[in-house]
């Protein structure tokens, strides 16, 4: 895809990802109607009515283009996707969303071969976008107007991002081997955007998360000059030939950082 191809349908994703976060505004004050999926995790109202939005459009805008969808037919949008396709979770942070926590955001990427070469991320308690296209930066756009995202190069990673929801022994035991003392709780896909705007150097997943929830973020944070690796220090892959699920993997700022990690993690001997 051409950059000024790219940068036309970010802007639209953009668009579609923020209409989207407010339609999970409308109905946040009222029933959510909320139930237990398979897997034991919620699904509101809210992800429904978002879900709605994003594949309408996006089916819209890349006709014959399947759209893999948390809330959606994920085993039909699979069995129909060709090497590029989207991936789209639709409320990544229901957990935060149905406590009352502002850290719930709307996730969109577009992957090709393996690579996310787009991604949308909208914030809707704050009405909050950031966007990225291979080639074109990253960017947040807020109420103050539009940033470029540029993470912040470390020799050693001194301050780290961990999950509010998930933080796991194994993610503990490494910040300690790191002598990384202070941490910054996030939830969803705001964890990645965290390093990318140089709030953390850090961002360690030491537990499994499935595609939609970090492929948008994945593409920010590469264009913002990070690290996004699986374990084994190689790029992150998003091959649906592999499987929903992906183990573990590290978002780390340029420098050190994901060098330091590596080795914490081979002395500590954890492994995928």
């Amino acid at each position: 895809m051409d950059a000024g191809r790219a940068g036309a349908l970010l802007e639209e994703v953009g668009r579609l990802a923020r209409r989207a976060g407010q339609a999970i505004e409308a109905v946040r004050g009222g029933p959510l109607d909320t139930e237990q999926k398979s897997d034991g995790s919620p699904v509101t109202r809210a992800d429904r009515a978002a879900e709605a939005i994003l594949v309408e459009g996006l089916r819209a805008l890349l006709p014959g283009v399947a759209v893999v969808s948390e809330e959606g037919d994920v085993e039909a949008a699979v069995a129909g996707a060709g090497s590029t396709y989207w991936l789209v979770d639709p409320l990544d942070g229901t957990k935060e969303f149905l406590k009352g926590l502002p850290e719930y955001t709307v996730n969109v990427a577009l992957v090709e071969a393996g690579v996310p070469v787009l991604g949308a991320i909208h914030v809707p308690a704050s009405d909050c976008l950031y966007l990225a296209a291979r080639g074109r930066r990253a960017r947040r756009r807020d109420a103050r107007g539009e940033t470029l995202l540029v993470a912040v190069a470390v020799a050693h990673p001194r301050r780290a991002v961990v999950s509010r929801s998930h933080l796991s022994p194994e993610t503990s035991a490494l910040l300690a081997r790191l002598g990384v003392a202070e941490t910054v709780p996030r939830g969803s896909s705001l964890k990645m955007c965290a390093v990318a705007e140089g709030e953390a150097d850090l961002y360690p997943r030491l537990g499994p998360t499935r595609l939609w929830d970090t492929a948008a973020g994945a593409a920010i944070a590469a264009e913002a000059g990070c690290d996004v690796v699986a374990l084994d220090g190689r790029p992150l892959r998003y091959d649906l030939a592999d499987g929903l699920v992906r183990p573990a993997f590290l978002v780390a700022a340029p420098g050190g950082s994901r060098e330091a990690c590596l080795r914490a993690l081979a002395a500590g001997g954890f492994r995928d």
